[in-house]
């Protein structure tokens, strides 16, 4: 089964580079690494995601790339700048429920923990969220099921929002939930109307709920995770597509060590991310840093923040913009970036990549 060689491997290498995720096998960055691997594979012409997935696994043991699940995002850090990896793959935001903070924090990296991590490229994977679990003992036949009175209009809502689906059995059963905090957010309406009051629990992954779930023999408890997830672990499936919005997308960060020499040779449409701190004492600090931007007609695509947690309510900013350190023949990066650095604190290159968002347009 022929595969692509990922952005950045080093051909000459004697041993098979290993990319790690986040894992265990079944988490939508799992699925990611398998799925999209920078370039669609020849191979995949005509297969569904779905189809994807289940060949992915089937040739998991390819002779060109050792697969290593993680259990943190944190993990996936440590691996590549170890150098036991050569790639990683991490989440970095969600269209729903905006960024992922775990990420972030390691971005941050306010210990000089990881040096050397640099971002290469970015992926992105439509993300349909399930219910997994158990089915009821005594299975309820009907498929109008009771629910929270959140839908029920009311004089300060009077006109409330109605969930995309509804469940395939009785929910009464469930006691507990799993799943990553980020997904939370996803699916609040499906949750606020069939779960209301469900003790939620979070996890390092989708998957790792999954797996909790199964482990789970009392049967009250439920996961929200992948449909692949239900399969390899065998759950019944208590709901099809619980996300709260039909185009819910979530976006991955490629990570290596150092900066990769082909990404040089790029002519492609790029994004960058830098993080930097600012003086917050110096009215207008932040205002003349993004002003460089303008200046150098460099668009912004995503502005995030963290606090410092060396002074209270003072942060660390992440700016993406689009433009290539690495790729800029008319000199708008080099000049928006010898700009910053006369109004912050410090700053960091953390890389630039090819824009996979705008060529998929």
């Amino acid at each position: 089964m022929a595969s692509t060689r990922p952005l950045g491997e080093d051909i000459s290498a004697p041993s098979t580079p290993i990319v790690s995720f986040l894992g265990p096998i079944a988490s939508y960055t799992h699925q990611v690494h398998t799925l999209l691997q920078y370039e669609r594979p020849p191979w995949s012409i005509g297969l569904t995601d779905h189809d994807l997935a289940q060949a992915a696994l089937a040739n998991f043991e390819a002779d060109q790339y050792d697969y290593e699940p993680a259990q943190t995002i944190s993990d996936v850090f440590t691996a590549v700048q170890s150098g036991e990896a050569a790639l990683g793959v991490v989440p970095f935001e969600n269209s729903t429920n905006g960024a992922v903070i775990f990420t972030l924090e390691l971005l941050a990296d306010r210990h000089n923990t990881y040096p050397d991590i640099n971002v290469c490229g970015e992926a992105y994977l439509d993300v349909s969220h399930y219910l997994l679990g158990h089915k009821p003992t005594q299975r309820n036949t009907s498929t109008d099921f009771q629910v929270s009175g959140s839908c029920t209009p009311t004089l300060s809502a009077p006109s409330p929002v109605q969930p995309r689906t509804k469940p395939l059995c009785d929910l009464k059963h469930v006691e507990r939930l799993y799943t990553h905090p980020q997904a939370w957010g996803q699916c609040e309406i499906f949750l606020g109307t069939y779960l209301k009051g469900i003790e939620r629990i979070d996890v390092s992954s989708t998957s790792r709920a999954a797996e909790m779930v199964k482990e789970d023999t009392s049967g009250t408890s439920a996961a929200i995770a992948s449909s692949l997830a239900a399969e390899i672990h065998g759950l019944d499936v208590l709901a099809k597509g619980i996300e709260d919005r039909p185009d819910n997308t979530t976006r991955f960060l490629i990570i290596r060590k150092g900066v990769d020499d082909k990404a040089k040779m790029s002519h492609a449409k790029s994004k960058s991310l830098i993080s930097f701190s600012v003086d917050h004492r110096s009215p207008g600090s932040l205002a003349q840093v993004l002003e460089s931007f303008r200046k150098y007609a460099l668009n912004l695509t995503s502005i995030n923040s963290r606090p410092t947690k060396v002074t209270p309510f003072q942060y660390i900013f992440f700016v993406e913009f689009e433009g290539s350190k690495l790729s800029d023949p008319e000199g708008k990066v080099k000049g928006a970036l010898e700009n910053v650095e006369k109004h912050v604190q410090y700053w960091r290159w953390l890389g630039s990549w090819e824009d996979k968002l705008e060529r998929e347009k």
